[in-house]
């Protein structure tokens, strides 16, 4: 049986990606057998398949690093074929063929049943961003995070991580503002539920150990001097939730806001999140985390089309989440 795939290899030091014909006994050995419905695009994705990331940690490679769809075969007796499954995370689309394609293999181990009611479109709308994003919240809400808490940032908000964490934190009567660079999708982030926007061009970080506190917790997939700006303006015992590193990967920042405020720093770990915790935030996801505004947020694409996507998600013209269909 042949199907489409996006793999992603290196030539002559140059990285790109291109739609190969497979078959099934290409693919590499794994517990089940997933025939699947959807992946989606995350900016890891961009970064493994454009080379502007060392992610990928062999190649030839199918690229995607999540994947929803039904079980068509399984040695595993904890699935069945036919049950709808997803997978996000572990080595999935980095040492591993990922879920750019119509067929995929992997260990049960990583093999999730979706919950009840939610099908493989919307399990992939939420995918990997939307799994840190919630994953994020629900770190946040174990060390003490409450909406009567004050405010709770959002930064790089018009992204994947960021739309999706708008939407969560709205929903559950959180006062939500958000930070982005884009003064064009401002009524976009409204309508996600922000009370506030924050261009980041008007942005004083200052340059004081301690500024004025004025978050309860924060949300960040960017880092960098972001990241260190947060430290420095969270209010007394509250928290930051830590996912990405768009903004760059160094810290700078004092042990004051730790010691004089008590904050959080909780470093959010998708990948290798483990299973019990998992299968909580998928329940959230399909009750009091379900996304409200998927119109707004989700934009689909085919295979054909991926090169273009990861093109302007390096250049920063992205917003909320694109998913990749994969039936014909």
């Amino acid at each position: 049986m042949s199907f489409k795939a996006y793999r992603v290899d290196s030539v002559e030091g140059r990285v790109s990606g291109k739609i190969v014909t497979l078959e099934i006994n290409d693919l590499p050995p794994g517990d089940v057998l997933i025939r699947a419905e959807y992946s989606s695009v995350n900016y890891k994705d961009a970064l493994a398949a454009t080379g502007a990331g060392k992610i990928m940690r062999c190649m030839p490679l199918i690229g995607g690093i999540d994947v929803a769809g039904a079980v068509a075969e399984s040695t595993d007796a904890r699935f069945k074929p036919g049950d709808p499954v997803l997978v996000t995370g572990y080595d999935l689309g980095v040492a591993h063929d990922g879920g750019y394609a119509r067929y995929v293999r992997v260990p049960a181990d990583w093999v999730i049943h979706r919950p009840t009611g939610m099908d493989a479109r919307e399990a992939l709308a939420i995918g990997t961003a939307g799994f840190t994003a919630a994953l994020s919240v629900v770190r946040l809400e174990q060390n003490g995070l409450r909406p009567e808490n004050g405010a709770v940032v959002v930064t790089g908000a018009t992204g994947g991580v960021g739309s999706l964490a708008v939407e969560f934190l709205a929903g559950l009567g959180y006062a939500v503002v958000a930070v982005t660079g884009k003064a064009d999708q401002i009524d976009y982030l409204k309508g996600l539920g922000a009370r506030d926007v924050i261009l980041r061009t008007t942005l004083d970080m200052g340059t004081r150990p301690l500024e004025k506190p004025l978050w309860a917790g924060a949300v960040d997939p960017v880092g960098g001097a972001m990241l260190a700006w947060l430290t420095r303006t969270t209010q007394q015992h509250g928290s930051i939730a830590s996912s990405g590193l768009t903004g760059g990967i160094e810290l700078h920042t004092t042990v004051m806001p730790f010691i004089l405020r008590g904050i959080n720093l909780l470093g959010i770990d998708s990948v290798l999140c483990p299973m019990p915790l998992r299968q909580e935030v998928w329940h959230r996801l399909i009750t009091d985390l379900r996304p409200r505004h998927w119109n707004a947020i989700i934009h689909e694409v085919a295979l054909e089309q991926l090169d273009g996507v990861f093109v302007k998600l390096m250049n920063g013209e992205g917003a909320g989440r694109t998913i990749v269909k994969l039936t014909d």
